[in-house]
């Protein structure tokens, strides 16, 4: 078909797949009813049924008498599609795609293959091997079909399966007896016109009924029964338990390093046989309280409520950022302010966390429904309740036969029993600093390659998988990549402001996150403030001001930086969708009784117009509500924070919580308004490190915690879990995670020896927080005007270098060949000068290996093991490790039983693991002046 005729086309039919009833199914009847292959698909060929197979992947059946609803679902669909619409659809998506980062760039191109298809003069296309052309009616290819010759023109692309739908003989895959190591042929040739009829349908409806996006074809379905409970009482109970538990053990293990936490993997496997559990046990007892009928035990425990528990956890995996603030205001290694009690706590708690989640109402519009906000850091959650609730069909993929479930937990088994040795039996290997071990002493050779205060140049930096993390399984690999190529050339701009004794860095440990004085010693706040904990100019002449190591100053010279750059550029580059939905925000506001969903065709949307949404104005009763919280919270107490400061960082975040979260979507790479805050706040407030640190508590959690609870309605969003169900739980979940977690956070500020000293012996090193300390004290206390008035007034002028830079990069984006483009994504590489102080090479390393190979090699070249196997490879290491260093910390840690030994011990010999707090090439009282660095006395800026 000429381009020509393909612009006249119009639809002249009702587009279905833009129509709720097009998408529900009764999941009840399609489970006690599965068809065959022979049974769907009537109008279509075997071979053109071996085709639909191989591209959806299940191909790889081991028996088509079953087929997945999935599967069946689809070929009906590909029937009842009409091709003008097929064709519009495609013309839609390629417009919209075109600069999608994560589309494959072999579909797009597909797609636009399809579009303008140009039919050969002779009828047939040859093209690795001889296939029928698409104006062949389907009667002929049927005719041909039954005689063999269909399948002899389609050769090595599509070989039929055998006699399907026959009763005398079992259908068998093509590629049941491939391996791994195996390169497939046949499935690279999907992207080949082979017949265009089919195929232009079977994209189409791919697009149009599931989506493009293979990871997320692989944890959603292309379907909805809205009948399916969710809401239910034994949702609630199990949720309140596991929220509870990990709550607790999340904020206990926080400030640890390395961190312990009980994450989704681990709250995810528990879930769901407490689930079945309640499913077996519960009576089957209906009553009414209030006018809501409850019942105890609706039946089977299903997907949904899995996943509506899942999200109400999820508030707990995290702890609030000022868990962070109050621990430094509180603890006496800090600030020591006595007077922040329980109820200052829970109100400053209260107001942050459902501050951030009124600004969900907002960002639905943002990072919810758009297609392209695909948030690939939780699509593996989304996997393992698939496997855990859903019933698998038995594949054969690559020669790899075993089920989901089944790998998962040999998998978490394999990471329990393996993460003893670098945790606990041979620690070395952790933090794998193999290269200071030839000679301990040598201080250039620890600084290039040291693990914990050196540069972490080493090709092989650990073996330890909570070191490596699992983010390869998961984000895209053009971020990983280009993340750590910004963290690569930040690397060298630490080196040359470290060798050039620029701003004193060479008396200074060259990656701490600490503050030093002018001796080289750790700054001490108490000995600068007053008793009200402001600054006190007379005793700040006599210390000094603080300092900043080299690693440090790069970070926040690049966050100065980034604030900008980011700004102008996805503004530059994203305004037309940012614009639409800012549009529809405002709409919802002028019109209460608005549909969330008006405009929206995209298949998942259009499934959940089934639910009650949550109306505009419910998001701004929560938002009043913190506003409140915050405004009694610095009045009742002597918080030293005006009212003002509370209404400026609810502003600031709205002003960037659009471009922070659009980028965070579509990349997974994410960054908080803390420093941008702290300055400003400094700037305003000067010499007031309290207000400082309770405004930035409040502008970076807005945004961080707006950015979690997001999570949580898009991952509802693909699992058709009701709003208003996830609404009700996420505001429990919140209540009750606050009051645990500040209980546990006052046991340990009083219950715990040394908790928060460098050397600390159960490892509670609190970095975190002295970062946050550090922070109050720099652009607090000391405040922004004296830091770039005389201590360091080159950073300044970051903010105008990240300016110029986003426009250049909006000039490239635009005008450069969208070949080159298409994954260009700087403010990701910028993101990677972020990592140092105390972060390194050595914790990304790893992590670009793990990357290469699951996120690009493997998903490129064997989709359907990916789709299958990769996420839960992540998520099994995950568990296992939770698992692992719970039992670890209290059955040998707890009580100190160490294995002292040479494998335990070489790792924290020498220079590298000194010069995390001090140790550098100059010393302050032998090579500085009257023996101290800096500006002179009677001259502090």
């Amino acid at each position: 078909m000429s381009e020509k005729n393909l612009g006249q086309i119009q639809v002249t039919s009702v587009t279905s797949h833009t129509q709720l009833e097009d998408h529900e199914v009764d999941l009840q009847a399609i489970a006690s009813h599965p068809l065959s292959i022979g049974e769907v698909g009537t109008t279509l060929t075997n071979a053109q049924k071996d085709f639909v197979l191989r591209r959806l992947h299940f191909d790889a059946l081991e028996s088509f008498d079953d087929l997945p609803p999935q599967a069946s679902f689809i070929f009906e669909k590909i029937e009842q599609m009409p091709i003008e619409e097929a064709v519009e659809i495609l013309k839609k998506a390629v417009k919209e795609h075109d600069d999608d980062v994560n589309i494959l760039e072999s579909d797009l191109e597909f797609w636009k293959q399809l579009i303008y298809y140009h039919e050969p003069a002779d009828g047939v296309r040859n093209k690795l091997g001889q296939v029928f052309h698409h104006n062949i009616n389907r009667e002929e290819t049927e005719t041909v079909a039954k005689s063999g010759s269909f399948a002899e023109k389609f050769g090595s692309i599509v070989q039929p399966v055998k006699n399907i739908g026959s009763s005398d003989e079992k259908a068998t895959p093509s590629h049941t007896n491939s391996s791994l190591n195996d390169e497939d042929e046949e499935i690279k040739d999907e992207h080949h016109v082979v017949d265009w009829d089919l195929q232009v349908r079977l994209e189409a409806v791919i697009i149009a009924y599931w989506s493009p996006y293979p990871q997320v074809r692989t944890i959603t379905d292309p379907f909805d029964d809205p009948t399916i409970p969710v809401e239910t009482f034994r949702v609630y109970l199990i949720s309140l338990i596991w929220v509870g538990l990990g709550a607790v053990v999340n904020q206990f293990f926080v400030e640890r390093t390395p961190g312990i936490d009980l994450g989704m993997p681990v709250v995810q496997v528990f879930l769901y046989p407490s689930g079945k559990i309640l499913e077996w046990i519960l009576p089957k007892w209906k009553f009414k309280v209030l006018g809501l009928e409850i019942d105890l035990n609706p039946g089977p425990y299903t997907y949904k409520e899995q996943m509506l528990a899942t999200i109400t956890c999820g508030v707990s995996s995290g702890t609030s950022y000022v868990s962070t603030n109050i621990l430094m205001q509180k603890s006496d290694i800090f600030y020591g302010n006595n007077w922040v009690d329980f109820g200052y706590q829970i109100l400053l708690t209260l107001s942050t966390q459902y501050m951030g989640f009124s600004l969900c109402g907002l960002l639905r519009s943002f990072a919810v429904y758009p297609v392209k906000a695909v948030w690939p850091t939780f699509l593996p959650t989304l996997r393992l309740n698939k496997i855990l609730t859903s019933p698998e069909k038995k594949t054969n993929i690559n020669g790899w036969t075993i089920s989901g479930y089944n790998l998962f937990f040999i998998v978490a088994a394999v990471s329990f029993i393996y993460f003893w040795v670098p945790d606990y039996l041979f620690t070395s290997i952790s933090q794998f600093n193999w290269m200071t071990w030839i000679k301990p002493d040598n201080f250039n050779l620890a600084l290039a390659t040291g693990s914990y205060g050196g540069l972490g140049v080493n090709p092989i930096p650990s073996l330890d998988f909570n070191v490596i993390g699992t983010d390869g399984f998961y984000y895209p690999f053009y971020s990983t990549v280009i993340g750590y190529a910004g963290l690569v050339v930040s690397m060298f701009a630490v080196i040359g402001v470290y060798y050039s004794n620029t701003s004193w860095t060479s008396y200074l440990p060259i990656n701490s996150q600490y503050l030093y004085s002018n001796t080289g010693e750790l700054y001490d706040v108490k000995s600068l403030v007053n008793e009200k904990s402001l600054f006190d100019d007379k005793k700040y002449q006599e210390i000094g001001p603080p300092f900043y190591s080299a690693g440090n100053l790069v970070v926040y010279g690049a966050f100065f930086a980034l604030y900008p750059f980011h700004f102008v550029y996805e503004l530059g580059t994203q305004w037309r969708p940012m614009y639409e939905a800012t549009v529809s925000v405002l709409k919802g506001f002028r019109n209460f009784k608005r549909s969330v969903y008006e405009g929206l065709t995209d298949p998942h949307s259009v499934m959940m117009k089934a639910y009650p949404e949550v109306p505009e104005w419910a998001y701004t009763i929560i938002l009043v509500i913190s506003l409140v919280l915050a405004i009694l919270c610095v009045k009742l107490y002597p918080a030293e924070t005006p009212v003002w400061g509370i209404f400026f960082a609810l502003g600031i975040n709205f002003l960037f919580l659009i471009p922070l979260t659009t980028v965070a979507s579509r990349t997974g790479f994410s960054f908080g308004l803390n420093v941008l805050v702290e300055l400003i706040v400094g700037y305003a407030i000067p010499g007031n490190g309290l207000a400082l640190s309770f405004i930035k508590a409040l502008g970076y959690n807005i945004d961080g915690q707006a950015n979690n609870f997001v999570n949580d309605l898009k991952m509802g969003h693909y699992a058709k879990v009701p709003p208003r169900a996830m609404f009700r739980t996420q505001l429990l979940s919140v209540l009750v995670t606050a009051f645990i977690q500040l209980g546990i956070l006052n046991y340990q500020i009083t219950g715990i020896k040394d908790y928060c000293d460098p050397e600390n012996k159960q490892k509670f090193f609190c970095y975190g927080t002295n970062t946050f300390y550090n922070a109050s004290i720099l652009w607090g206390v000391i405040g922004p005007k004296r830091v770039f008035g005389g201590l360091y007034p080159v950073l300044k002028y970051c903010f105008l270098i990240g300016f110029l830079a986003g426009l250049v990069c909006v000039v490239i984006k635009r005008l450069a060949p969208r070949r080159y483009t298409k994954y260009f994504e700087p403010t990701v590489f910028l993101g990677g000068f972020l990592v140092w102080a105390p972060g390194n090479l050595s914790y990304s390393t790893g992590g670009l290996y793990l990357g290469y190979a699951m996120m690009h090699y493997v998903k490129r070249k064997y989709e359907a093991w990916w789709q299958k196997y990769s996420y839960l490879f992540g998520t099994g290491i995950e568990a296992g490790i939770a698992f692992s260093s719970i039992i670890i910390y209290f059955a040998v840690e707890y009580h100190e039983i160490d294995l002292n030994w040479w494998g335990n011990n070489i790792g924290f010999e020498g220079w590298d693991f000194q010069m995390r707090v001090s140790g550098s090439r100059l010393n302050a009282t032998i090579d500085a002046p009257d023996g101290y660095f800096g500006p002179r006395k009677g001259h502090f800026p």
